[in-house]
């Protein structure tokens, strides 16, 4: 019996709404894109540095190919 292959973190070029780090993400973990994406939104009206960790996703994650 062999493990299913693991899947890499990637941007999610065909659904995503402004850079796919949340679309990636949610493809990632099993959770809705729109919930991740409302979650995200409602967070930055919280201290911290959430904006600041999206674009460091949007620069380390790597685009998906398209598939």
């Amino acid at each position: 019996m062999t493990a299913p292959a693991s899947r890499r973190l990637t941007r999610d070029t065909r659904n995503k709404v402004i850079a796919g780090v949340c679309a990636g993400l949610a493809r990632q973990f099993g959770l809705s894109r729109t919930g991740l994406r409302v979650a995200f939104v409602v967070s930055c009206v919280l201290p911290g540095p959430q904006f600041l960790v999206y674009l460091v996703l949007w620069v380390v994650m790597p685009a998906d190919d398209g598939r």
